[in-house]
């Protein structure tokens, strides 16, 4: 795990390299290995010094979240976590303090609990690579750094730089990293380990660290100068506004920080341990990690992928419709090394559509995160087309054309005149259930959804929807695709609207029947965003356009006839579309959007809904915005549209932007408890109507006492 070697000149080289893992995470076992290692040869006249370095491309992503994971388990005592956390500050303390100048020699991504590590030389020179990652991202997990990294940021930078790393989980590449003061060198890969030992062998080398210098002053002054007191007041405010008050780990790093610079570096890496060991045991970091880590992790592996089937990477890909989704597609595509033939009605609209991925392209070169060579490279995999005879050799097309069954009949038949039988077609549909589209194929066993979220090249979700006579072969090829382009899947079956579009709609018209109700739209608004939602309702609706909701509805009514009934909140939306407030791209919707920028809710809104004399608590309003995706979902699951709770909780934190503090909505009920889930959702189906009424399946399941998440991440017990 930790190979030391030691050199002619009495530089000993510790090579972090552990065995059966594909990268490198620090944990008890790597604490152990250094602190034996350091022991061992510390001691030694002989040895001038250390070099800590890795074998592996990365020098190590972190700490062993999936441990930390087990740590937040109620049952496990907390003195577990405090003794980690202790074994941690021991073993850092033990290098920085042994006697010998220690240099960390950073040859790849050093995250979290890795960088930890580093900051304990006295020393840090990294590679020259822009892929390389250096920083303390745990806020992002609802956590702080444990192994003393906010004592120890905030010591080396002073209090506001080391805040706004710590506070935004910020990482930096290596010259980004340099000139925030987080490494000391940035040197070439090939000459990393020849400085490493220039260093020790130089007059520069130290084996104290500045905080165990007793002339040593805290840059920029403490938290009671004048600068100090303004950084923390400003901090505090922008938490505030960040977070909402949702997430307790900034306020946590404001803290640990606030505190631990006031008393000798040893207190403060006490101060450190108590707020980290509430943070591992706070509900928000368990939701945060078994969704956005544990979960995740285990999709972006492919876990719902059939067994059995070989994997098919899909070598050339078809595209039809080269708008704002299938031209983000196709972008996605040719930087996973995919070909790609993009097809519309006319070439100028094919042409306009790889144009798209130009220009972003454009943006990575000069940004300096992409060589123009590469950019050259992807940009001549995409093939403008109107020709479907160029969609022969495609194994897998995506149809990205505009919502309508019969377009979408047609372009299905005359791409399944062109290709290969055992090619796969997908639908890029957010609403249109895929069996009917089915309909118009050949080969229905190969016909399948794949939902795609707007901006493409930025949203990380796909979401797999499985029609009634889609192949497992056809669910594996859609996989091994969406990994490709390095995507998270999750996987559906099919129904309409599916999973996240029928659940941000549910979002959309709770915000639709509290303005009916005559809610002032500035509550409905703000609620949402103190929730932790990305916006509000109203919002979310102009952003989507109003006029694609009511053709949505439209569909809807076509499809379903006599059967579909106009709810209370439809009828907004219909009424919108009717005065021909269409959303953000036709100047007007649910909010105003002056030609000189902004936007403001439309005044016209209180003439059309006049607010009632009593408005209801904000708490409220909260409460039936996330309590109506989230009952929605359980009765999803009931209705075997989602088959796991982990899809469900993914599928909404990263495809609609549910709180991530809350795990997602099927985490809510296992936050809430099911018994007071049911018990509310029954209050509100009271007060509101059928819509909040709790699935048989959550009452049965409040009534045994039962959760979704048992101890172990991912596995439904519902």
């Amino acid at each position: 795990m930790l190979d030391c070697q030691i050199d002619d000149n009495g530089i000993a080289t510790l090579t972090l390299d552990m065995p059966d893992r594909s990268m490198n995470v620090i944990n008890k076992a790597v604490f152990d290995a250094i602190v034996q290692q350091i022991d061992a040869h510390a001691a030694n006249p002989d040895v001038k010094g250390f070099i800590v370095t890795s074998g592996k491309p990365a020098f190590a992503a972190g700490a062993d979240v999936s441990e930390l994971d087990r740590l937040g388990d109620p049952d496990v005592p907390v003195e577990r976590i405090y003794e980690l956390s202790d074994i941690a500050a021991a073993a850092h303390r033990r290098m920085e303090t042994c006697g010998k100048p220690v240099v960390a020699a950073i040859n790849g991504t050093a995250l979290g609990g890795g960088y930890e590590l580093c900051l304990a030389a006295h020393h840090r020179i990294v590679a020259d690579d822009p892929g390389i990652q250096i920083g303390l991202p745990e806020v992002s997990l609802g956590l702080l750094p444990g192994g003393g990294g906010t004592q120890r940021l905030a010591r080396m930078l002073g209090i506001k730089p080391a805040l706004d790393l710590l506070i935004d989980g910020t990482r930096l590449a290596p010259a980004a990293a340099l000139a925030a003061g987080l490494v000391d060198e940035v040197e070439p890969a090939g000459d990393l380990l020849a400085a490493a030992r220039r260093w020790l062998s130089g007059a520069d080398a130290r084996a104290v660290q500045p905080w165990d210098d007793p002339a040593w002053r805290l840059p920029g002054g403490g938290p009671f100068t004048a600068a100090g007191m303004q950084t923390m007041v400003g901090a505090n405010a922008l938490v505030q506004a960040r977070t909402w008050h949702n997430y307790p780990a900034p306020v946590a790093i404001l803290s640990c920080v606030f505190e631990g610079v006031q008393v000798p570096f040893d207190a403060g890496i006490e101060i450190e341990r108590r707020y980290f060991t509430q943070l591992v045991r706070s509900v928000e970091a368990r939701n945060i990690i078994r969704s956005t880590f544990v979960n995740k992790r285990a999709a972006d592996k492919l876990v719902r992928r059939p067994e059995g089937i070989e994997k098919m990477p899909t070598r050339k890909l078809g595209i039809l419709g080269a708008g704002l989704m299938g031209s983000g597609i196709g972008y996605v595509a040719a930087r996973a090394g995919i070909d790609v033939v993009l097809l519309d009605t006319d070439l100028a609209r094919a042409e306009k559509g790889k144009a798209y991925s130009a220009r972003i392209l454009d943006k990575q070169v000069a940004r300096g995160n992409m060589q123009a060579e590469d950019a050259d490279a992807t940009l001549a995999r995409i093939a403008p087309t109107t020709a479907y005879e160029d969609l022969a050799d495609c194994d897998l097309v995506i149809e990205a054309v505009t919502e309508d069954r019969a377009i979408k009949a047609r372009v299905t038949g005359l791409t399944e005149a062109q290709i290969d039988a055992g090619a796969v077609f997908a639908s890029n549909t957010s609403t249109l259930p895929i069996t009917g589209l089915a309909e118009a194929s050949e080969r229905p066993e190969n016909f399948i959804g794949m939902h795609f979220f707007s901006p493409v090249e930025k949203m990380p979700l796909v979401e797999i929807i499985v029609g009634d006579r889609t192949s497992d072969r056809s669910i594996a090829k859609a996989l091994d695709f969406v990994q490709q382009v390095r995507k998270t899947p999750i996987v559906v079956n099919d129904s309409r609207g599916f999973y996240t579009s029928r659940v941000v709609a549910k979002y959309i018209h709770e915000g639709c029947h509290l303005l009916a109700e005559g809610v002032e739209p500035a509550l409905i608004e703000n609620a949402a965003r103190l929730a932790g939602m990305p916006v509000g309702p109203l919002n979310l609706v102009d952003e989507t356009k109003i006029d694609l909701a009511y053709h949505i509805i439209d569909q809807s009514r076509t499809d379903m006839g006599d059967a579909y009934k106009l709810s209370k909140a439809e009828d907004v939306i219909v009424r919108m579309y009717d005065l021909g407030r269409w959303g953000k791209l036709s100047g007007k919707g649910f909010y105003d959007y002056p030609e000189g920028g902004g936007k403001h809710l439309w005044p016209g809104l209180a003439e059309e809904y006049p607010p009632a004399e009593n408005q209801p608590d904000v708490e409220e309003v909260k409460m039936r915005l996330l309590y109506s995706m989230a009952v929605d979902t359980a009765r999803l699951l009931e209705e075997n549209v989602l088959t796991d709770p982990a899809d469900a909780d993914i599928g909404a934190i990263y495809g609609f932007g549910y709180p991530r503090h809350t795990g997602g909505p099927i985490s809510l009920i296992d936050m809430v408890g099911c018994e007071s889930f049911v018990a509310d959702c029954r209050r509100l189906a009271d007060a509101h109507g059928e819509r909040f009424a709790p699935p048989e399946m959550l009452a049965r399941m409040a009534a045994e006492n039962r959760s979704f998440y048992g101890s172990q991440p991912g596995q439904g017990k519902g």
